[in-house]
């Protein structure tokens, strides 16, 4: 079976988080929008947006908007590709950070609720979350761009999983889905208590990845992690 094709539009407008309206073949088409994210910057009536066939016999629309390229850099807006992308990196060991290591479980249980990722292996138990990012403003790529209650939880539990000795390491990965950034910081503008549970964690021992990548193919290619500033950062 073929990938799914992928369709070039215009939107029109964004009635909701996960819907949208385009213009495709001089039609207005519903379109799934597969990010809850705001993407204000993202969301412009008149861009151009890159489109997926989903023929699911569940789904109301027939698409996803899956991207679209904002300055010329091409944008992967599915939330969903990231953990499918760090999976992928975890089960060959290409993200050479959390070697070496025995077995990856996804989705496991703790403090009622999962995190992402558990790794296990000779030197213990590593719980990993992963966030999705899009939005970069001057090289800073910024998370989230709309406030996250379980963002902020997620952040508190793997600061918890260190300090109660469930596991001897504990990450959370930003998965930048573009090329243009340089450095990332926590968008406290948007979500303060985000930017303070991020720098709790972080002082309580949890460490900090944020990765840039390139859309190929509207797969994600690691290219680097870049560096962190956890600071209150401000665009104004």
């Amino acid at each position: 079976m073929g990938k799914p094709r992928i369709r070039k539009a215009i939107l029109v407008e964004r009635p909701n988080r996960f819907l949208g309206v385009v213009k495709l073949d001089d039609a207005l088409t519903e379109v799934f929008i597969p990010n809850p994210g705001r993407m204000h910057e993202l969301m412009v009536p008149g861009n151009e947006v890159f489109l997926r066939e989903n023929s699911a016999p569940h789904r109301k629309t027939d698409f996803d908007m899956i991207g679209l390229e904002y300055n010329g850099v091409l944008v992967s807006i599915d939330s969903n590709l990231p953990n499918r992308f760090i999976k992928q990196l975890l089960n060959s060991r290409k993200l050479s950070i959390f070697e070496p290591y025995d077995r990856v479980v996804s989705e496991p249980r703790a403090y009622e609720g999962r995190f992402d990722f558990r790794l296990e292996g000779p030197s213990g138990i590593t719980f990993i979350e992963v966030k999705s990012c899009t939005l970069v403003e001057e090289g800073r790529a910024i998370f989230p761009d709309a406030p996250t209650i379980r963002g902020a939880r997620h952040l508190r539990h793997l600061a918890a999983s260190l300090k109660d000795g469930v596991a001897s390491r504990a990450a959370v990965i930003f998965v930048i889905q573009r090329p243009d950034a340089i450095v990332f910081s926590p968008n406290d503008n948007t979500d303060p208590t985000f930017g303070a549970a991020l720098r709790h964690a972080h002082t309580d021992g949890v460490e900090v990845y944020p990765l840039i990548t390139d859309v190929v193919d509207w797969e994600l290619k690691l290219i680097r992690i870049i560096p962190y500033e956890l600071e209150y950062y401000s665009q104004e």
